[in-house]
């Protein structure tokens, strides 16, 4: 008769929890932004949030940056980091938890019209709850 391999309590491992923030508190304070009603749109099925420095360098457009650069709008660049990253999930050849992805975003704060180049970096992993969420962010950030 085979014995059923019992679960490890991490807690017996590596002691009690000292801290823990959670993805629910980092969308709270802004460290993460939640994209989950544009991502639906887009064809998520899951909670998609991106972090303020993906946010920064990809999405946020202000009426000054469209005056002095070119014309665009935060929904549309919005549009275009979500649809990327999806495409980029239904291409993808593994099945790996993170996912580099490109696309051209004009760069803001300066002078510059022409798109550029631009890597981001899909996760998928567990929610607060241990449900599937994805969250997108530039390849230095974790």
């Amino acid at each position: 008769m085979e014995q059923a391999i019992q679960p490890i309590d991490p807690t017996e491992l590596f002691g009690p929890v000292i801290s823990a923030y959670t993805r629910t508190q980092a969308i709270e304070d802004g460290v993460l932004i939640d994209i989950t009603d544009t991502a639906r749109e887009a064809g998520f099925s899951c909670p998609v949030a991106i972090t303020d420095g993906a946010w920064n360098e990809c999405i946020s457009w202000t009426d000054k940056d469209s005056k002095r650069q070119v014309h665009q709008d935060q929904s549309g660049r919005l549009w275009d980091v979500v649809w990327m990253a999806f495409i980029a999930i239904r291409s993808a050849s593994n099945s790996g938890q993170q996912l580099l992805f490109r696309l051209y975003r004009v760069p803001r704060g300066g002078r510059k019209r022409k798109p550029r180049l631009t890597t981001l970096k899909l996760i998928a992993g567990p929610g607060d709850t241990g449900e599937l969420v994805i969250s997108i962010m530039l390849p230095n950030e974790d």
